[in-house]
């Protein structure tokens, strides 16, 4: 597991840090939140930690997905450099606590009673060994639409409902001379996409046992082929510069108006929040066609190293300030996605927020919250990654046919589990 991988894999990374007694009052943080939306979310968390006196040391390493910051942090725990925290998803909080060398946030979460107001989907990740090792920061949920209002209205397109009203709004947009779906072609987006596709197409028994129960005949079954078949539909309205494009570049050729459509996480409404657009009037959030009453979610954590005791204050005010419902309110409605306690009021969120806590809400009580498989929620980090690259040669033509996509998805899942 991690604790092999770590081993004697200390890179040159220049990431170092030194725990020295004047960086008591320093919180230390990586993190791959790089774009303006995004940053600016983080700047809520540098301004309140510096109300406690509290310095903010950035370790910021690009890449919207976090594989880069990942590869990073993988060189910093093996040569013993632990941050005060990492942004991490859920299964790597995991591993990392597996291989023992988390902190334990127990007594700050009992003091502020984590237990009762954090989902249970989130305590899977963020409790280890009946231990709290991380503080979920967020919930985002990635079965959504970004629709630029009036490029639509221009087209005259309404609210998609099925695959094939998506299909049809898109040929309308290709019709009109607007590029109909702004794309980011990495591997990452890609599986994104594919995550909602599958949702759609197979309804949210077949999400489940496909992408969370990694049930064999699922993955290769006719559905999950016709999975494959939509996606290929929806690649064919993609503008022939998409290969390698980050996902913001994506996002701001819907603000600009370039784009009709980009399918994407909620943290997408950051860059439109960066960019003063309006739900309602500038922008649209709708539900993945054929998804809506079912999320699709991921949640950002701060994972809590083992620091020596002359850094744990800090890393306790960080935790406390993550949770704290000020910060869940303020951080989330700047980031797009919803907060990580459920008794935080909806009062300061915009239309898309307020849609995307109330569908947190009921899917949650429902049973039809999902993890993500693309976001490191569905499954273990070594079949996320197998199915993302999967994904990516389908969509770039490196894997012909949707008979050869189901096959190459099991042999990829079998051999990664």
């Amino acid at each position: 597991m991690l604790r092999k991988l770590l081993i004697g894999t200390a890179l040159a990374s220049g990431l170092a840090f030194a725990a020295h007694a004047e960086d008591v009052k320093e919180v230390q943080m990586l993190h791959w939140w790089t774009s303006g939306g995004e940053a600016a979310a983080l700047n809520v968390l540098k301004g309140d930690l510096a109300k406690e006196g509290y310095a903010w040391k950035d370790v910021p390493v690009a890449g919207g997905g976090g594989d880069a910051a990942m590869t990073a942090l993988k060189a910093m725990v093996a040569a013993g450099n632990y941050p005060t925290a990492s942004q991490m998803l859920g299964y790597t909080v995991l591993d990392y606590a597996a291989a023992g060398v988390m902190g334990d946030l127990t007594e700050t979460a009992k003091k502020e009673g984590w237990d009762k107001s954090v989902p249970a989907a989130l305590q899977k990740f963020s409790v280890y060994d009946g231990k709290w090792v991380a503080a979920p920061v967020n919930v985002h949920s990635v079965n959504w639409l970004w629709i630029n209002k009036a490029v639509l209205d221009k087209i005259g397109g309404t609210e998609p409902k099925t695959f094939d009203d998506f299909v049809a709004l898109l040929d309308k947009a290709k019709a009109a001379g607007v590029i109909p779906l702004a794309l980011g072609g990495q591997n990452w987006q890609e599986a994104t996409m594919f995550d909602s596709v599958v949702l759609s197409t197979g309804g949210p028994e077949f999400y489940k046992k496909a992408f969370n129960d990694l049930d064999d005949e699922s993955l290769k079954s006719d559905t999950m082929k016709k999975s494959f078949d939509n996606l290929a539909k929806l690649v064919t309205y993609v503008d022939p510069n998409f290969s390698g494009r980050d996902w913001n570049l994506a996002t701001a050729m819907v603000i600009k108006g370039d784009a009709l459509v980009q399918v994407m996480g909620d943290w997408a409404k950051g860059e439109f929040h960066a960019a003063n657009k309006t739900p309602g009037t500038d922008f649209l959030c709708y539900r993945f066609p054929g998804t809506d009453g079912s999320v699709i979610y991921n949640s950002d954590m701060f994972g809590m190293f083992n620091v020596p005791d002359d850094r744990k204050a800090a890393q306790v005010a960080l935790a406390t300030a993550t949770l704290s419902k000020s910060f869940q309110s303020a951080f989330n409605v700047v980031k797009g996605s919803v907060p990580a306690r459920t008794d935080v009021p909806d009062t300061d969120f915009d239309a898309c927020g307020k849609k995307g806590i109330a569908d947190l809400k009921a899917a949650n009580e429902g049973g039809t919250l999902f993890g993500s498989l693309a976001q490191g929620y569905g499954a273990p980090p070594a079949v996320a990654n197998a199915y993302k690259d999967v994904v990516s040669k389908f969509v770039h033509g490196q894997i012909k046919t949707s008979d050869e996509a189901v096959t190459e998805l099991v042999k990829a899942i079998d051999d990664a589990k």
